[in-house]
């Protein structure tokens, strides 16, 4: 008998579970909810008290320089240890991208620069070839390498943070236009992660990952300032 008088509570709490789990979203069904408003210029010195996006500027205040950036006209400066410079178009040098989920960088190479192995952890990366011979390639999560060398014209594409790099293999300067499906997709560089994080990783840590002695790390990590 008391079996019996359990039986409807029970079918009430399982009608309620199914119900909630009909009525919220999946998460391989979520996405970035649609703008409620044309844009939303960021304001950048309350950068403090963003969340997924900067505070918008009043639309009294928005003119049409806000949506307008002529960075990427500019070649970058390639004169470092890796040969290459990039020039961003995120939503931190254009804050007429905030919240629009986009934005794209100029990547500048040396002959023989290398953009290091790195990632992007909130973005998938493609890019065309504006100049140049690239050896472009990313590695899965199973370790396997897709590449290829690329001339002006050609696009690549990279998914959402794979670890990635492009070098010049051609004997003169070249040129990207990246674009992302993020207005600020972060970068993860492994060399400058691993040698020169502050606090720095622990030589120990290093030195049993990468199976060397101490001096080579030492001395990678000289080359970082670190």
């Amino acid at each position: 008998m008391a079996a019996m008088k359990s039986q409807p509570g029970f079918l009430t709490r399982l009608t309620f579970v199914l119900v909630i789990l009909l009525v919220l979203p999946f998460p391989s069904h979520c996405a970035d909810p649609d703008p409620l408003q044309d844009f939303c210029v960021g304001i950048l010195k309350n950068a403090s008290i963003s969340l997924n996006g900067f505070p918008c500027k009043p639309a009294s205040q928005v003119t049409s320089d806000d949506f307008f950036f002529d960075g990427l006209s500019k070649e970058g400066n390639t004169d470092n240890v890796f040969g290459f410079s990039v020039t961003p178009g995120n939503v931190l040098s254009f804050p007429g991208l905030n919240m629009l989920g986009l934005s794209m960088n100029r990547v500048d190479y040396a002959p023989g620069g290398l953009n290091p192995p790195h990632s992007h952890p909130r973005a998938t990366e493609s890019g065309v070839v504006i100049k140049g011979k690239l050896f472009v390639g990313f590695v899965t999560t199973g370790n396997q390498l897709y590449s290829k060398v690329l001339t002006a014209g050609q696009m690549f594409v990279v998914p959402r943070g794979l670890v990635h790099f492009q070098m010049n293999v051609g004997k003169v300067k070249a040129m990207t236009i990246t674009a992302f499906n993020s207005h600020l997709p972060g970068s993860v560089v492994l060399p400058t992660s691993l040698f020169a994080s502050k606090p720095p990783i622990p030589v120990d840590v290093l030195t049993k990952t990468f199976q060397v002695e101490a001096s080579v790390i030492d001395g990678i990590k000289a080359k970082f300032g670190a």
